[in-house]
């Protein structure tokens, strides 16, 4: 299975301002998109929200072609949402919707393109830790991100290689050729995961 990039941006060592920058800080910038994205009414706003995003992504080193690897595969489902939306509400509300999920998206790849894995991880269980006494577990909750992280690229790149596959046969356009193997392969890889997460007693209860 070759690999593949899903919606966030990769890692990218560097020592820009924004590689620099606090944990919280970056959590917050995210937060907040989010928050804004049901609070702002005006699709300029996004537009410019989007457009300062972009351009610290770039201030980054990271690239034009990562910003545009992490945009990509949203890229149908925008166009479709966009067209939905404009029928349903009228133009201005359908830019608004698409520009602010682009805000999240963009946010979201700032924060994993300046931030290594591990220190992710371990900024999500300090942020988690003041849930503890309520009987969270924020290790656990860290182990369940970092097996999403590695999920989700190898699920989107089966799907990928599972869809060329059907394509060379002529079957692109069956959906059973398309989903049941991305749905085996999917059931087989968590099955892997939860066996070697047992072996090494990772996920288990503490008593």
């Amino acid at each position: 299975m070759r690999g593949h990039g899903f919606l966030l941006a990769n890692y990218v060592p560097g020592h820009s301002l924004i590689h620099r920058a606090p944990l919280t800080l970056k959590f917050l910038l995210v937060f907040g998109c989010g928050l804004a994205s049901f609070i702002v009414v005006d699709w300029r706003v996004s537009l410019a929200v989007l457009a300062g995003l972009c351009g610290l992504f770039l201030l980054t080193g990271a690239g034009l072609k990562k910003l545009w690897a992490a945009i990509r595969p949203l890229a149908a489902v925008l166009v479709v949402i966009g067209v939905f939306q404009w029928w349903m509400l009228g133009a201005p509300t359908a830019a608004r919707i698409v520009l602010n999920i682009l805000v999240c998206v963009v946010a979201a790849s700032l924060l994993t393109a300046t931030t290594p894995v591990q220190r992710l991880l371990d900024g999500v269980v300090r942020a988690a830790g003041p849930f503890k006494r309520f009987g969270a577990d924020p290790e656990r909750f860290a182990l369940t991100i970092a097996i999403m992280l590695r999920s989700i690229p190898y699920i989107a790149g089966t799907f990928a290689d599972v869809r060329d596959s059907a394509r060379a046969r002529g079957l692109e356009r069956n959906p059973r050729a398309l989903i049941l193997p991305v749905f085996i392969t999917s059931v087989a890889f968590a099955r892997q995961t939860g066996e070697a997460l047992a072996a090494r007693g990772l996920g288990d209860a503490e008593d």
